[in-house]
């Protein structure tokens, strides 16, 4: 840098005259000593107007917990597909086994991260498509078109034929081992290309190496197994020499292709199809999205609450929140007045942009509160953090709050109109490895 701004004692001194000239700083620094930010800053007038009754639900169920693991986009999908087996089987409740997902989620990545790394062989690792490559080989997060085509190409089971582990329910202890074991593969591929060699026969013994371990962490996943369930009127059912495809196709239907992904993105071209085509999971499918006006996302939200279908949403969960005790609502939370009189105006795309807001969790939109005009003023929400955190696992978020942070919904194609319909004959254009939706 040709010129600097060093801070030097002078500079020091005004800041510290201007703080003593405001003596209420100092009696909320008093005031903040034992207690958290969130609770100082916390709006209990404005929460208060977050009520937990709304004019549209869908009906409750117990809520799922992902535990110590990125899989709320897993979780999601699954809160909206098990209504299905529940109202086919008569069931008080039902979950889907998500270590069976996740298994084969993390199986699928690691080989389309290796399809990845021979991609992009001939670039230099300081290219920014290898480079953001290499930050994270093995991602838990993920999205719909992730969930589903897992579902599509290995099935689904119920929650106790495979059931949760150590290792499933606490990713991060062991992500980071599989990570650094991938990434020294990936600069064996890597060599392997550039000298012009076929890479095919070590790329499968490395992922075999992944497989192992998959299945050490995991446990097996099934191939038969037998439905056995007692339903709400004390009748016993047996359906027996089930595989995980079979189920998915008798209790839970293959129509996922009538479901599009639609976003709100105001960094891109709105009325536009966008695709990534280096993300995702199983490498044969892709990810498909439609960019619309956020009032058309709204609207189609609304839409399939009314038609009595949860909404599978992903959004920046971590501004303005009360996990505790499930509030998301920026009149709730005045962190601006209590650090001094801050202000904050960055507009949607002014937060993407600069990386303040990202999609970084998943959940399903389970209702909402309509004025009499058919405008909403809040949302219920069903998460996977399980039942002890917000009102028995459900949350409720102002209209405001959906606005500023939900970027991305998943709802039946037939609910669009036939302009909207329409977009979606046209070719994606491909979004880079380093979007802020990706």
């Amino acid at each position: 840098m040709s010129h600097v701004t060093p801070i030097d004692p002078e500079m020091l001194a005004r800041f510290e005259k201007g703080y003593a000239a405001r003596p209420e700083l100092q009696v909320m620094s008093n005031a903040i000593c034992r207690t958290s930010l969130s609770d100082a800053a916390f709006v209990p007038a404005a929460a208060a107007k977050l009520r937990m009754d709304f004019s549209v639900v869908v009906p409750d169920l117990e809520v799922t917990n992902q535990k110590q693991s990125g899989r709320c986009w897993m979780f999601s999908t699954m809160n909206v597909l098990r209504r299905r087996v529940i109202e086919k089987c008569n069931l008080e409740n039902f979950s889907f086994s998500q270590t069976y997902l996740a298994f084969y989620d993390k199986l699928e990545k690691a080989n389309l991260f290796f399809e990845n790394v021979i991609h992009f062989a001939d670039q230099e690792l300081d290219d920014r498509e290898t480079f953001t490559l290499m930050g994270n080989p093995l991602p838990d997060g993920g999205q719909w078109d992730m969930a589903i085509s897992l579902t599509k190409k290995y099935g689904l089971v119920p929650s106790w034929v495979m059931p949760e582990t150590a290792a499933s329910t606490g990713t991060a202890k062991y992500l980071p081992i599989l990570t650094r074991k991938m990434r020294e593969d990936a600069l064996e591929l890597r060599k392997l290309v550039r000298e012009g060699k076929d890479p095919s026969a070590r790329r499968e013994e490395m992922l075999a190496e992944i497989y192992n371990a998959l299945r050490i962490l995991y446990g097996q996943p099934p191939k038969t197994f037998d439905f056995e369930y007692t339903d709400k009127d004390e009748v016993y059912h047996s359906d027996k020499g089930l595989t995980p495809k079979s189920f998915m196709e008798k209790y839970v239907g293959n129509d996922f292709d009538q479901y599009v992904v639609v976003i709100s993105s105001p960094i891109h071209e709105i009325n536009r199809t966008y695709c990534q085509p280096f993300m995702g999971d199983v490498v044969e499918d892709g990810m498909f999205w439609l960019n619309l006006s956020q009032e058309e996302l709204e609207d189609l939200t609304i839409r399939q609450l009314k038609a009595g279908e949860g909404v599978m949403f992903s959004c920046d969960c971590h501004p303005d929140g009360d996990r505790a005790n499930g509030y998301w609502d920026q009149d709730s939370f005045q962190y601006g007045e209590v650090l001094g009189g801050m202000t904050f105006g960055m507009t949607k795309a002014e937060r993407l942009l600069t990386r303040d807001s990202t999609m970084n969790h998943c959940m399903m939109f389970a209702g909402v509160n309509l004025e009499e005009d058919g405008t909403a003023s809040r949302w219920k929400i069903e998460n996977s953090w399980g039942e002890e955190r917000g009102q028995k696992g459900y949350y409720v978020a102002s209209e405001k709050w959906f606005k500023a942070n939900v970027y991305q919904i998943t709802v039946r194609k037939s609910l669009l109109n036939d302009a909207q319909r329409a977009l979606l004959d046209q070719e994606p254009l491909p979004m880079k490895l380093w979007d802020p939706l990706s």
